[in-house]
């Protein structure tokens, strides 16, 4: 399809189908789990991921793309006739990938306008600038609109995340393992916040449910929203947490995924995230 581009990354947990509605392009990043190499865990979805992660001990492990294949994907743009391309990438603070992305559209000289744009967040809050981005893109045709609505959108995300067991972060060497053990001794069920680009503790609660009903009344404070999304590891009680918020937003509306390999190496199985774009005021 013609016009202009939009190309992300898969950490933001975009769902296959609005891709395709889309026509957004995913650079995967590589994910090795074990034995299985990244060729072999690219073919699979996010919930067979989750169904080998609970088969092996080895703990994931991801590395950014390389320039090459964001310029691949730069270049496959252009071989379709479109004239810009706007891609969007998980926090540079967490990640190699905004500088590989930005290396890619060096390495593809004057051939197609590239403009790379760190979205400062991740997961489905990732995928809601990506989609602002898609519609502008669609709506204008214009390179300039498309990153100019993706930046505004970008310091307005929060994304949040109720973790259910500190090993993968302690395994991915996030903080320090005794910290991690005493907090699994306590059976602290941390609660992460993606601020300023980086994974910071929010809080810690004493139990899953009490997690649960936390990020429920995150939701229920924020106000007006233009878009909620939630993201799961696989999470047996993700209906029960869903019900928390019924008569808050509209459960049909929410922008359901997966969280994929990428931001659940490190924060393990049945982790429950939220991901909010408060509504726009009439000052801007």
């Amino acid at each position: 399809m013609a016009g202009i581009r939009v190309v992300t990354d898969s950490a933001s947990d975009l769902p296959a189908n609005l891709a395709r509605e889309h026509d957004i392009r995913i650079v995967p990043l590589d994910v090795r789990l074990g034995d299985w190499g990244p060729d072999e865990m690219r073919s699979i979805d996010p919930a067979e991921f989750w169904r080998r992660c609970a088969m092996t001990n080895a703990l994931p492990e991801t590395s950014a793309p390389s320039p090459g294949a964001f310029a691949a994907s730069f270049t496959q743009a252009a071989d379709d006739g479109c004239t810009g391309v706007l891609c969007l990438t998980l926090s540079s603070e967490l990640s190699s990938t905004y500088q590989a992305a930005c290396a890619g559209a060096e390495e593809i000289g004057a051939s197609v306008n590239v403009r790379v744009v760190d979205t400062r967040t991740v997961t489905l809050g990732q995928a809601m600038i990506v989609l602002e981005a898609a519609e502008v893109a669609a709506a204008t045709g214009d390179l300039d609109a498309a990153e100019a609505a993706a930046r505004a959108v970008v310091p307005k995300i929060r994304v949040f995340g109720a973790l259910d067991t500190m090993d993968y972060v302690r395994k991915g060497g996030r903080i320090g393992s005794t910290r991690a053990l005493v907090g699994s001794l306590l059976s602290i069920k941390p609660i992460v916040e993606i601020r300023d680009g980086v994974a910071v503790a929010e809080s810690r609660q004493r139990t899953r449910a009490g997690s649960l009903e936390y990020l429920a009344n995150i939701v229920k404070r924020a106000g007006k929203l233009d878009g909620l999304g939630v993201v799961h590891a696989a999470a047996p009680d993700l209906d029960v947490f869903l019900d928390m918020l019924a008569g808050v937003f509209p459960r049909d509306e929410i922008l359901l995924s997966y969280l994929g390999p990428v931001i659940g190496t490190h924060a393990g199985p049945r982790c429950i995230g939220i991901c909010l774009r408060p509504a726009e005021t009439a000052g801007g």
